[in-house]
């Protein structure tokens, strides 16, 4: 395994790169970024006092056409006590390599080898039980998705789950029964057929016009573009299949924590609204849908939030901050 090195956020960020099975496009790797926890003051030493998250792990993986830089959501943790991890999916940000089809694949439960080799960096073995410290899920938009199948397939692993606008669940949940079998056609016969790109870049305009030069993200365009990377039969049939997952019901054990917007908007013209409302996903669908991952889940709307609550507008921001803050909370004195 390669060691850690300074990661492209600068300060206190290394990254580390996987090495994964080859695929049909050739060697492929996924990146693991982390950021520890500062040493405790000495005040805190002497009076053997511990931060709240001292014996917590939090693994966080992005959505679609996206990778992570979000320093301020993994000062969150670390500040608290905890480790935190974000993973650059295969063929996403720093793991895209030349000649790959950027975040193409055809079954989710791929990144199982990535999730996999991650833990492994972190010290908790393959499967990722294998250490004293409580473990936290956090994923983004198709990164909920992903984790969300992973827990339920990986039951006793994660002790919380946390989902920031998890995409459980097709923009126009009543066609995703009568388009998954066409989609099933297409992934099978021409899986990197690309589908029109409908992305008019409205969502990556909401967020630089809602920027806080207080709260600054420097954003890679290559790694993060402005209209999403190409959409391929089979990676969307592999999304379709999730849903379907999710619909017919999931058991992730742990409990789980929800955040999204009040409200969605199509991004079909641009207008100041489109900076207040998630205009990616149907919230209220998304919603009902997080019902069905597990027994115990929190959903949390917030109002005027965009997609990633943690870009939201400044009021919006804060009030997910808070929002999580408390859950974890309450989640970390159960512990």
């Amino acid at each position: 395994m390669a060691d850690w090195v300074p990661d492209v956020l600068g300060d206190e960020f290394e990254q580390l790169t996987l090495d994964l099975a080859d695929d049909d496009e050739g060697p492929v790797v996924a990146t693991l970024v982390r950021a520890l926890p500062p040493d405790p003051s000495w005040w805190d030493r002497a009076l053997g006092r511990t931060r709240q998250l001292h014996d917590v792990d939090v693994l966080y993986v992005h959505g679609w056409s996206d990778y992570f830089f979000q320093k301020r959501l993994a000062r969150f943790w670390t500040t608290r006590g905890a480790r935190f991890f974000a993973l650059d999916l295969r063929k996403y940000g720093r793991s895209l390599r030349d000649g790959q089809t950027p975040g193409f694949i055809t079954d989710l439960s791929t990144y199982d080898e990535d999730i996999a080799a991650a833990f492994a960096a972190m010290g908790r073995g393959e499967g990722g039980a294998a250490s004293g410290r409580r473990l936290v899920l956090l994923g983004h938009s198709t990164g909920g998705l992903t984790l969300s199948l992973w827990a339920s397939r990986h039951p006793g692993v994660a002790d919380a789950v946390i989902l920031n606008s998890p995409w459980l669940e097709f923009q126009v949940a009543s066609a995703r029964p009568l388009i998954a079998p066409v989609a099933e056609l297409q992934a099978r016969w021409a899986p990197r057929e690309v589908a029109p790109q409908v992305d008019l870049g409205f969502y990556t305009r909401a967020q630089q016009a809602v920027a806080d030069e207080a709260d600054p993200m420097d954003v890679n365009p290559v790694w993060r573009p402005a209209q999403t990377m190409a959409v391929h039969a089979g990676w969307f049939h592999a999304i379709l299949v999730g849903h379907g997952a999710v619909a017919a019901g999931l058991s992730i054990d742990a409990p789980v924590c929800v955040l999204l917007s009040a409200r969605s908007a199509p991004p079909t013209r641009w207008s100041e609204d489109l900076t207040r409302v998630d205009s990616v996903l149907v919230v209220d669908d998304i919603a009902r849908a997080a019902l069905k991952v597990g027994s115990s889940v929190t959903v949390e709307r917030i109002d005027g939030a965009l997609h990633d609550v943690f870009l939201s507008r400044h009021d919006a921001r804060e009030d997910a901050y808070s929002r999580l803050a408390r859950w974890v909370t309450g989640w970390a004195a159960q512990g």
